[in-house]
């Protein structure tokens, strides 16, 4: 992988779980859903298909396929997330448990795709050992909090406190990218002034 990949590979890691965790907080303190909010939750969406099949491939080739299976069912289910945002934006939809209430069944769905995607892709990352060991363990306890929240009785609101350890496992996982490539680079640099 091209040092410039990885690096657009690990800013993207960063940028947009941090926004999706920005929409997150503007939900919590809004008590629910507002056009800015969803707006720039759709803006954070959109790269997660491409996201982790990135990640995937800039730990090969160290990784299991199940990594990349793991990365499409996560993909896939994010393709459907931000569908769900442009819906609830176009519908007037003001909540979490209302969006959940129209689309329902296939929303669980969707969600069982992004548990399933994400805890391949996690297990297959922790025995890659090329990024952080600590991000991925953030990232799985992320997606297995969403599961037992999704569950146990509980406001739907609180799958965002899943979503917080999702997004901030892919953002440590972006900056153990970034710093991999600092590293690479810096090795390079030093044997191109040996040479």
């Amino acid at each position: 992988m091209s040092r410039q990949l990885q690096v657009l590979i690990g800013v993207v890691a960063i940028v947009a779980p941090g926004l999706h965790l920005a929409t997150d907080i503007l939900e919590w303190a809004n008590g629910g859903f507002s056009s800015l909010q969803l707006w720039l939750n759709y803006a954070a969406f959109l790269p997660m298909p491409f996201l982790l099949v990135g990640l995937y491939a800039a730990q090969l080739p160290q990784i299991r396929s199940v990594g990349l299976l793991g990365a499409l069912l996560y993909g896939m289910a994010f393709v459907y997330f931000a569908h769900t945002t442009l819906y609830a934006l176009r519908q007037g939809i003001p909540n979490y448990d209302a969006l959940w209430a129209h689309l329902g069944p296939l929303y669980t769905v969707h969600g069982g795709l992004m548990v399933a995607g994400g805890l391949l892709f996690g297990a297959a990352a922790l025995q890659a050992s090329r990024v952080p060991r600590w991000a991925v363990l953030l990232f799985l306890f992320g997606i297995v909090l969403n599961l037992i929240l999704a569950l146990v009785p509980a406001p739907e609101i609180l799958q965002t406190v899943g979503s917080t350890f999702r997004n901030l496992g892919l953002m440590g996982i972006g900056l153990g990218l970034l710093r991999m490539e600092a590293q690479q680079g810096a090795a390079v640099d030093a044997a191109t002034r040996r040479g």
